[in-house]
């Protein structure tokens, strides 16, 4: 009951049942506020920024062997495009680093690409590559 509702009440000018009345009316009204104001913050949850990546970054890793492989991974999984020049590695430590990129970006659903020569270039699934570089092969005569 308000201050209001009890002096007029004490007063004889009201009767009680048109306050309990009132009092049941303003307690509807309350309920009914913050479900309209909780609506308003679900609408504004669903607003998504058309630039959610400010800072994209490409790495570039030139291995010297295969133990530094994870952490080009490393990268990967924190959403980072990497080139990988592998000409400074032996053939065989080259095709364990491929495998081995290869897995850890087909679990992250990303891309791998052949850019050059021993050089790959990885990419998650945030980011679209177009085209191709095709090798260009010398012939012998």
């Amino acid at each position: 009951m308000g201050v209001m509702n009890k002096f007029m009440n004490f007063l004889g000018l009201q009767e009680e049942e048109e306050v309990i009345e009132r009092e049941r009316v303003q307690d509807q009204e309350e309920e009914i506020e913050p479900v309209a104001g909780d609506f308003r913050k679900q609408q504004k949850s669903n607003v998504v920024s058309l630039h959610s990546q400010k800072n994209v970054k490409v790495m570039l890793c030139e291995p010297n062997n295969y133990d530094e492989t994870q952490e080009i991974a490393d990268f990967l999984r924190s959403r980072r495009s990497v080139v990988v020049n592998l000409q400074r590695v032996r053939r065989d430590q080259a095709v364990r680093i491929v495998d081995f990129l290869s897995g850890t970006v087909y679990a992250l659903n990303g891309h791998i690409s052949k850019v050059g020569p021993n050089i790959f270039m990885c990419t998650p699934d945030s980011v679209e590559v177009h085209g191709k570089i095709t090798e260009m092969q010398e012939q012998a005569e």
